[in-house]
């Protein structure tokens, strides 16, 4: 255990102190929540400015004041009878975004509405234009066939179900959506952290290997007490930048929302401009989750089953090439496990109680992401959760042993790519 420590402490410190170390630990959560935050305020920012200037051929003649009736600010309609000469080619000149022809037979609920312009409008505005002819058609339609205003109004109403969660204390609002994307951003992050600090401890390896480092280091050590003191060296590593980014985000969360607040608009929804943020809130169905404890506790405890059972396999690849170009080889059917997961996340987040669900967060190697993200979404039985990480564990220990007798005579191996004949042959020899 004394060798371990000293390997374990080496490592940690020589990483922590590192330049690269500090910028990630400080910078992936502000570029996190830029890559998350930014394109919906891009999104917002150019929807107020991007006005689209559509001329209407309108041959029914009684849908366009209802084009302009539905438009908003998005869109502004201009009859064609306002325009000289052909309006395709006012269309290419440049002097409209687009031409919207309404042929005569919309009115009968026949014929097709046509959308013409020179470029595309984007992903929202197709959406956006057929519901603007949708609601007016519907509209003109109702009114010749003389249903009243009251009808009309009936038509056009959206009834919305409250989702509400039966809790101790009575009821609360439903957070399966907000849960569900805690589910996916905990998932994806134990993804990544076991590729990046498990090629980590692999390019390690690689590295002691080449120079030749590894050949002094096991004159004082045992090739065991080595690779574990790597692998949980780089694991503390891990571990303090996570506990590091769970500050960060608690801090976030504390300010998140005054932060929402800030931008919501009191007059929007009736209120006066003396509202409290928690109307403001309430009032815009923005609801700022609370993470139970022991989902965080079970996080940490998977993140770092997941990590110990991929870096051990990953320091064997290590151990056995000695170039990095014969690890990627090697190392492939580690990375299809970590990716296969990843694959079945919406299946699972969708039914988290279903027996594929169970079933695929049971498989260790899969457990590490699968099941933290079913704890997210639903409350799942202790059973399973105990089950899951026990078979993790023991799984991690099996595969101790194994990269261990791999490592030890791999480490040592040169001037030959192995085959699998050779790494069972090395797993009998040690």
């Amino acid at each position: 255990m004394r060798n371990i420590w000293i390997i374990l402490k080496s490592e940690f410190i020589r990483r922590v102190r590192s330049v690269w170390f500090i910028v990630i630990t400080l910078l992936a959560p502000v570029l996190i929540i830029g890559i998350a935050v930014l394109p919906g305020l891009l999104t917002v920012m150019l929807a107020d400015s991007d006005t689209k200037t559509v001329v209407v051929d309108d041959a029914t003649e009684v849908l366009l004041p209802r084009l302009q009736a539905e438009a908003g600010e998005r869109f502004v309609f201009t009859p064609a009878a306002a325009v000289e000469g052909e309006l395709r080619a006012a269309v290419r000149s440049g002097q409209f975004d687009g031409l919207l022809e309404l042929p005569a037979e919309l009115r009968d609920g026949e014929g097709q509405p046509t959308y013409y312009a020179t470029e595309s409008g984007g992903l929202a505005f197709g959406s956006q234009i057929n519901r603007i002819v949708r609601n007016a058609v519907q509209t003109q339609r109702l009114e010749d066939q003389n249903v009243g205003a009251e009808v009309q109004r009936i038509f056009q109403e959206r009834v919305s179900v409250e989702l509400l969660t039966l809790t101790d204390e009575g009821t609360a609002a439903d957070g399966t959506f907000v849960y569900t994307l805690v589910g996916y951003i905990m998932g994806f992050f134990i993804y990544v952290a076991v590729l990046i600090y498990g090629s980590m401890v692999m390019m390690g390896v690689i590295e002691e290997k080449t120079s030749r480092v590894v050949e002094v280091m096991v004159s004082s050590v045992k090739p065991f007490d080595l690779l574990m003191g790597k692998v949980l060296g780089i694991g503390a590593m891990g571990l303090v930048q996570l506990a590091t980014w769970g500050v960060l985000i608690l801090g976030g969360a504390a300010v998140a929302g005054s932060v929402a607040a800030f931008f919501i608009d009191p007059s929007d929804f009736d209120l006066g401009a003396d509202a409290s943020q928690e109307a403001l809130l309430e009032a815009a169905s923005i609801t700022i989750p609370s993470i139970a404890p022991s989902l965080i506790v079970w996080f940490v405890l998977f993140f770092l089953g997941g990590y110990l059972l991929y870096a051990s396999l990953y320091a064997a690849v290590g151990a056995a090439v000695e170039q990095q170009q014969d690890a990627q080889s090697f190392s492939l059917p580690l990375t299809m496990l970590v990716i296969i997961p990843i694959l079945f996340i919406v299946p699972v987040a969708d039914s988290p109680n279903s027996t594929l669900a169970v079933g695929l967060s049971l498989v260790p190697f899969f457990s590490p992401i699968l099941m933290v993200v079913r704890a997210a979404i639903t409350d799942v039985a202790f059973w399973q959760l105990a089950l899951s990480y026990g078979l993790l564990m023991v799984t991690f220990v099996g595969a101790v042993w194994v990269s261990a007798r791999i490592y030890r005579v791999g480490i040592l191996m040169y001037g030959k790519k192995p085959s699998l004949r050779d790494l069972v042959r090395w797993f009998q020899q040690a």
